[in-house]
C-alpha cells in the first residue's frame, strides 16, 4: 500500500507525526473525490470547499490543482488503481501543546486512493438517530473535518440496529445529514433538502444535484422524511436510494425515479 504525502509517494505506514494535532484533536479537513483513469473528479468543486475550510480552521496549506493532479497520478501508478476514491486530507501540523494552534510547524498533506466502483445503488434502509445529534449552530457543521465523532456514533447505531445509515438531526430536531451524504427527499412532488442553516454539509454532489434537478433547501421534520415520496443519499461516491426508514417504508419499497436517473452522475466529470 502507498500514500501520497507532503509531495512524495511513501509507503502507507509512513509515520504522521503523533503530536500532529490532527492526530491529537481531530484538527484538520479532508475532502473525498471520486477518482477515474488518472484523474480526480470535480477537483476544483472539492478545492474551493477545502480553501473554505482552511480558512475556517486558520490553517495556511499551499494546494493547488496541479499538485493534487499530480500526486493523485503518481498514487494511480503505484497502486495499480484506476477507479475508486481519492481521499486528500490536510492536519494542522505539530504545534505546542495545548489547545490554541501556535508555534506551529508546516501541516501535514495526505493523500490516499482506493479501489471502488463508483456509482454504488444498491438501496439503503436507513434509521433516524438519537444516541447525538447535528450541531447546526457550529461553524464545523459548515466544513468537512477530520473529526467525525457524531457520525461515527450515528453509523454504530445504525449497525446495532440492523440498518445501513442513519441520518442525523440538529439541535432543533430537524433533519441535516447522513453520516456520510447529503439526504434529499421528494415532498409533494418537490425535490427538497435541508439548507446548509440546518446543519447540511455543503456537499458537493448536492450542489450539482441542486443545478440539475431544480431542487430546494427547506428545513425537513422527521415526519416530512418518514412520509417523503422518494429518499435518496448523495456523495461524491454515489447517489444511493433509500427503501426504509426505522423500518417503514419509503414510497413503494423501490429506489425512486430520481435517484435512479441520477445514480450515474457520481461517476461523470460535471
Amino acid at each position: 500500500m502507498k500514500i501520497w504525502k507532503n509531495g512524495a509517494v511513501v509507503p502507507a505506514d509512513a509515520a504522521v507525526d503523533a503530536f500532529d494535532r490532527g492526530v491529537m484533536l481531530g484538527d484538520g479537513l479532508f475532502e473525498t473525490m471520486a477518482f477515474r483513469d488518472g484523474t480526480p473528479l470535480r477537483l476544483n468543486r472539492h478545492l474551493a470547499r477545502l480553501g473554505r475550510g482552511l480558512d475556517v480552521l486558520g490553517i495556511i496549506a499551499d494546494i493547488n490543482v496541479a499538485e493534487v493532479q499530480r500526486g493523485a497520478a503518481a498514487l494511480s501508478d503505484a497502486t495499480d488503481v484506476n477507479e475508486g476514491a481519492l481521499r486528500l486530507t490536510v492536519l494542522r501540523g505539530v504545534g505546542a501543546r495545548g489547545v490554541l494552534p501556535v508555534a506551529m510547524s508546516a501541516p501535514t498533506i495526505l493523500m490516499s486512493l482506493t479501489s471502488m466502483t463508483l456509482c454504488d445503488t444498491t438501496p439503503l434502509n436507513v434509521i433516524i438517530a438519537r444516541s447525538t445529534r447535528r450541531n447546526d449552530q457550529s461553524p464545523m457543521s459548515a466544513i468537512k473535518s477530520t473529526n467525525y465523532g457524531d457520525a461515527i456514533l450515528a453509523r454504530m447505531e445504525a449497525d446495532d440496529a440492523g440498518a445501513d445509515d442513519a441520518v442525523l438531526l440538529n439541535t432543533r430536531g430537524t433533519v441535516a445529514e447522513a453520516t456520510a451524504a447529503n439526504v434529499f427527499c421528494v415532498i409533494d412532488g418537490q425535490l427538497v433538502t435541508p439548507p446548509l442553516s440546518d446543519g447540511a454539509l455543503p456537499g458537493v454532489m448536492r450542489d450539482i444535484v441542486l443545478e440539475q434537478e431544480s431542487g430546494t433547501e427547506t428545513t425537513i421534520t422527521e415526519v416530512d422524511l418518514i412520509q417523503a415520496e422518494e429518499v435518496f443519499l448523495t456523495s461524491s461516491i454515489s447517489i444511493r436510494p433509500v427503501i426504509s426508514i426505522n423500518k417503514t417504508q419509503v414510497g413503494d419499497g423501490q429506489p425512486g425515479p430520481i435517484a435512479r436517473r441520477l445514480a450515474t452522475l457520481p461517476g461523470t466529470a460535471i
